[in-house]
């Protein structure tokens, strides 16, 4: 067989066509190009994904855990409104009323009387104590009303 070019085909071929045996560097750039760029477009993918989770995560929100569960739920159910649903709630301010229903359940208790164990603290360490309340109020029994058992 002659090694030569068929008479009827260009006698300038184009850079991409390889002779026969070589390897195809434009198949080998080509497909390095196309993994990078996917695994381009899934770290841009994931990074969008958790941006709800980060930034719940660093203004120190209590719904912290909601949004991280709504951000796994949207990512494996593929329902988009989760993911909506822990981008409002990272960005929304859910005031603390832990404090405030402690600081009353306290007050309640030394009106009412009510002593507490040895060792445990009258507030949390979140709320300092108000000392100006806690000096008037007396820790006297709790009387009984006529007709009650």
């Amino acid at each position: 067989m002659a090694d030569g070019v068929h008479p009827l085909a260009p006698h300038h071929l184009p850079g991409f066509i390889t002779p026969p045996g070589e390897t195809d560097t434009l198949l080998v750039v080509t497909g390095f190009i196309l993994l990078l760029a996917v695994l381009g477009v899934g770290l841009i993918f994931l990074r969008l994904h958790t941006l709800p989770e980060r930034m719940a995560h660093k203004s120190q929100k209590l719904q912290f855990e909601i949004v991280a569960v709504l951000g796994l739920l949207a990512l494996f159910t593929h329902v988009h409104l989760f993911w909506v649903a822990g981008l409002l709630l990272a960005l929304i301010d859910l005031p603390d009323f832990t404090g405030l229903f402690g600081r009353m359940a306290h007050a309640l208790e030394r009106i009412a009387g009510v002593k507490r164990p040895a060792g445990e603290t009258e507030f949390d360490e979140t709320s300092p104590p108000d000392t100006a309340h806690a000096t008037s109020v007396s820790h006297a029994p709790a009387r009984k009303e006529p007709g009650h058992a």
